[in-house]
């Protein structure tokens, strides 16, 4: 029988279990980053620490953006699995006129094309990173500041998945920097984030607590959706990366100083949108040095280039949780094929996911053109949501219709792309 006392004791100790947690969460939430995963996860996102656990948005805002940035900087803020690595490398290839014929100053996305969101240490701080950027010495000799602020740069290149407000884009006064944006048809979104969760190596995920987690590919043509999808849906801990991230860039799309682009469109017409982006960035390409980018831009240069394994040189974990030197985020691996891209009409996602095993695999592992450039992903099978089960490409469409219905023009250019409507 529980008496009264023990009863306050338990309570007591359950009080002090909460604040000790609390305290943990507030003040020293890596330490939940050692404990098992879901565990290590739970504990961090539910004591108010943002998820991912590696973002952060300390570099965005207005009292420090200007401490960092210059005019004319790019911030390359496409949306999560729609197209962001292809977006960096394109418009390195557009600040160089397509003439770093090697790669000399692209040996990886993360060392030229810096990403002020990732933290890069479990108890990583933007103001320790900031200062590192500018004194880190690779490996090879070179300083780090010689590839992402480069002399002959016209512009500087940096990587968000942030939208506003976290990031100020009609800030008064200070800097005037330039916003690239750029939406994907949901379905793929959700298609690749799931064989995103398991392209990160295990160095990356024992460093965040477990996340993201393997998925398993026995669980793609099920019902229920993968966590990939739970997570990014509405009221998920990563939905602001998808649902979020539309409505709020929308609001913004006339602005002077943004792009608001559709993985689809450049998809269409790579060219076009080569130069469209060009003329946005102010840089004067002839003919033939428009040739030169596109072509560097394209899913077969990439396939060769495969500088986009995302490299943390900021690290400073010790006992073996990271190698500066060697560990990367994501797995190497063989590039997938040039396929096809969802179209937004859900016509033929049912035919497409018949699946096997073997092509759920190659779509798992064939990893870095698909996490270093949406442009790059979907095997021959892969159409959006055809490795969904009807039932989960059903739930992910009425969370569209949810979300975006109210207006039936975001609504179609959220699915498929095309001109704004007129105002």
């Amino acid at each position: 029988m529980i008496t009264k006392t023990t009863t306050k004791k338990i309570g007591t100790a359950v009080v002090g279990l909460a604040i000790l947690i609390g305290s943990i969460g507030k003040f020293a939430p890596h330490l939940f980053m050692s404990l098992p995963f879901p565990l290590s996860i739970i504990l961090w996102s539910s004591t108010g620490n943002a998820m991912p656990p590696y973002f952060m948005d300390d570099a965005w805002k207005e009292d420090e953006i200007d401490s960092w940035t210059k005019d004319g900087d790019l911030v390359v803020a496409t949306g999560a699995k729609s197209g962001t690595t292809w977006m960096l490398y394109c418009t390195h290839q557009i600040r160089t006129k397509g003439t770093d014929l090697d790669d000399e100053l692209y040996p990886d996305v993360s060392l030229s094309t810096p990403w002020p969101d990732l933290r890069q240490s479990r108890a990583g701080n933007w103001a320790e990173q900031k200062d590192r950027f500018n004194t880190t010495i690779l490996p090879d000799g070179r300083p780090l500041k010689d590839l992402w602020d480069h002399p002959s740069y016209p512009f500087r290149i940096f990587k968000s998945h942030y939208a506003p407000p976290e990031l100020p884009v009609t800030k008064k006064g200070g800097k005037k920097i330039k916003y690239m944006a750029m939406a994907r048809n949901g379905i793929d979104v959700a298609a690749s984030m799931t064989t995103f969760y398991s392209a990160h190596t295990d160095k990356f995920r024992n460093l965040w607590g477990g996340f993201p987690p393997d998925i398993d590919e026995s669980s793609f043509d099920s019902d229920e959706p993968p966590a990939s999808v739970k997570d990014s849906l509405p009221g998920g801990v990563l939905s602001f990366l998808y649902f979020g991230y539309i409505k709020r860039w929308w609001e913004y799309r006339n602005e002077p100083n943004v792009i608001l682009l559709h993985y689809s469109d450049i998809r269409r017409d790579l060219k076009g949108g080569v130069k469209r982006i060009a003329d946005f960035l102010e840089v004067d390409l002839t003919p033939k040095q428009l040739n030169a980018v596109t072509e560097r831009c394209g899913i077969e240069h990439m396939r060769k280039a495969n500088k986009f394994l995302y490299a943390m040189p900021l690290n400073e974990d010790d006992d073996g949780l990271w190698d500066a030197e060697k560990d990367h985020i994501v797995r190497s691996g063989s590039f997938v094929k040039k396929g096809g891209v969802g179209t937004g009409t859900y016509s033929n996602y049912a035919a497409d996911r018949r699946l096997t095993k073997k092509r759920h695999a190659r779509v798992r592992f064939s990893l870095y053109i698909e996490l270093t450039s949406q442009f790059l992903k979907r095997v021959q099978t892969a159409k959006g949501g055809a490795i969904f089960s009807d039932k989960v490409v059903a739930t992910w469409k009425k969370a569209e219709e949810d979300e975006f219905g109210h207006n039936p023009a975001l609504l179609k250019w959220a699915r498929e792309g095309g001109d704004f409507p007129s105002e």
